[in-house]
């Protein structure tokens, strides 16, 4: 029997959080898009409240201390699932400032997955001090961002080390990032086989950051562009250490990347499901003061808004769903592409609509306006819409015998 009822703990979060959405992320949402960026007291004050974008800051596995005592019965995990449940509401606030927390990011789930135990203490216990600190994860190249496997910064072995050369672009929070989970490639005639991941120190010689993007939507959210230009990086910063490479079929760092996705898109498609949900609620408020009572017009109006639900709520039970095999360790990499694709193209439709529904009222400094903006990268990031939809052919045709 399937229960969509949300568990004490799942309410809570959810509540917890809708509440510094609406209290302290609206507040600033308008002018921090204006602005391109998040104020700097701001930022210090939600550090010192332990609001993350991070799934292990919710609760799940997180949650328990070294000290507990052991139980009769495991404790369930849901990290996943709360987290999915925390980022719906933070992108509901906005979108761009939940990008801007502070914390480890995207870097954060290949340092936990695959890291050694000395490289999680160094890497994320840096994230409990008392300043912000952010985390960010590079992978996206000028020729090679779908298609990962075609990734050219090199990695070459030296004495202590290795030596990185290559260009990354669209690294949210790269400029202000403590480290950098980058990866590259031993020997790009070895295909995937050839990755690396490795965890960069900011102030590292050769690293540097050559720009932050002025961006359509998403403003408030820093994307860089960042150059390994002869980066040595110590052999204690390949993630994993060299026997997680030589133990494994070669395609490891490959491997990384793909399992970080598994993680990371269901909480982009439900920072995507917010974002129509925040554009939906907006501009129903609006017909039911602005529109004139009954009619056709009306009429109309309020059908397509309940089509929006509809797409919105099928997004996050999509959503929810992969977050849930993957909190019981199962493999969620089909329901992870099929919640991404699928939210992402549903929440542009919304906003969309929600603009036409509002009119040329709704292009004058409203928030519909600049969530229709923030939107479209959700259909791109994190993996495309079509590569999404080529993952999922893959899962369905694969046991067939049949191979993409």
């Amino acid at each position: 029997m399937i229960d969509f009822e949300l568990s004490p703990q799942q309410k809570q979060v959810r509540d917890m959080v809708h509440w510094f959405a609406e209290h302290e992320m609206r507040p600033i949402s308008l002018l921090a898009d204006k602005e391109e960026r998040v104020p700097d007291e701001w930022l210090r004050k939600v550090n010192r409240m332990g609001i993350t974008l991070s799934m292990s800051n919710f609760g799940g596995d997180a949650g328990k201390k070294k000290d507990d005592a052991p139980r009769k019965e495991p404790r369930e995990r849901q990290a996943n699932r709360l987290g999915v449940i925390a980022a719906e509401e933070l992108a509901w606030g906005d979108p761009a400032i939940a990008l801007s927390l502070p914390g480890p990011g995207l870097g954060g789930p290949p340092v936990q997955s695959t890291g050694t135990p000395e490289q999680k203490e160094r890497f994320l216990g840096i994230f409990t001090k008392d300043e912000p600190r952010w985390g960010a994860y590079a992978l996206t190249e000028p020729g090679a961002g779908s298609d990962v496997s075609g990734i050219r910064t090199s990695a070459k072995k030296v004495d202590g080390g290795y030596v990185l050369n290559g260009h990354k672009v669209y690294i949210t929070n790269g400029g202000r990032a403590s480290w950098v989970v980058a990866f590259a490639t031993v020997d790009p005639s070895l295909g995937r086989a050839g990755h690396r991941a490795f965890v960069v120190e900011k102030g590292t010689p050769g690293f540097t950051c050559t720009r932050v993007a002025h961006k359509m939507g998403l403003r408030a959210s820093e994307t860089a562009e960042l150059v390994f230009e002869d980066c040595f990086v110590p052999i204690d910063n390949l993630l994993g250490g060299e026997a997680h490479y030589e133990n494994r079929a070669g395609s490891s760092g490959f491997r990384v990347a793909m399992s970080t996705f598994d993680s990371t898109r269901p909480i982009v498609a439900a920072m995507a499901v917010g974002i129509a949900r925040a554009a939906y609620e907006y501009t129903l408020d609006f017909v039911k003061k602005e529109y004139p009572r009954g009619g056709r017009l009306q009429t109309d109006v309020l059908a397509k808004l309940g089509e929006m639900d509809a797409k919105i709520h099928a997004a996050r039970l999509l959503t929810w769903e992969a977050a849930w095999k993957a909190d019981l360790g199962q493999p969620n990499a089909k329901e992870a592409a099929m919640c991404k694709a699928h939210a992402g193209r549903i929440s542009l439709e919304v906003c969309a609509d929600c603009l036409e529904i509002m009119g040329p009222i709704g292009l004058d400094g409203h928030l519909v306006e600049k969530l229709y903006r923030d939107v479209k990268v959700f259909d791109i990031f994190e993996g495309t819409n079509q590569i999404q939809h080529l993952i999922v052919a893959r899962r369905l045709y694969e046991p067939y015998g049949l191979r993409l």
